[in-house]
């Protein structure tokens, strides 16, 4: 018998199979039947595409009767700028931004992604200013990294 979680998302991919710009990132469901969708896209997610798979969704839910009584809620958003990276596709759309690496040892970076890979990440990090500034490319498997964040510059 499959999950709540794996029902959802193969309902979710059936309808993006029509939208290939878009990518399912994550799916969280709460023991209060809270159930939030993360959505992505190669050009970002507008607010009118998350409200209509919210209201396909919600349907197919309310259908396939997932939860007694129809007691469930549904969000379905993109992922915010403070949510971790998750997916290659969501590195490769990133690339070119400043990120915040942690690594699994606690070990953090903050630079530029010039690279993005099947296997990992390359990272220009930039130290001092004018005569004393520094410029480091590290390389990193996908395997050391803890998290990755977009860091907004103003």
């Amino acid at each position: 018998m499959e999950t709540p979680v794996q029902a959802i998302e193969k309902m979710i991919q059936d309808m993006l199979i029509n939208d290939p710009a878009y990518f399912l990132v994550e799916i969280k469901v709460k023991p209060t039947n809270n159930v939030k969708l993360f959505l992505d896209g190669d050009q970002g997610v507008t607010i009118e595409k998350c409200i209509s798979w919210n209201r396909a969704l919600y349907k197919k839910i309310e259908e396939e009767n997932l939860f007694p009584n129809g007691d469930f809620s549904l969000e379905v958003s993109s992922p915010g700028v403070d949510e971790p990276l998750k997916l290659l596709r969501q590195y490769k759309k990133n690339l070119g931004r400043t990120v915040e690496v942690i690594l699994k040892d606690g070990i953090k970076v903050t630079g530029k992604m010039l690279e993005v890979s099947e296997e990992g990440i390359m990272i220009e990090e930039t130290k001092g200013k004018n005569k004393k500034k520094e410029v480091l490319n590290h390389q990193f498997q996908f395997d050391q990294i803890k998290s990755t964040t977009i860091q907004t510059v103003f």
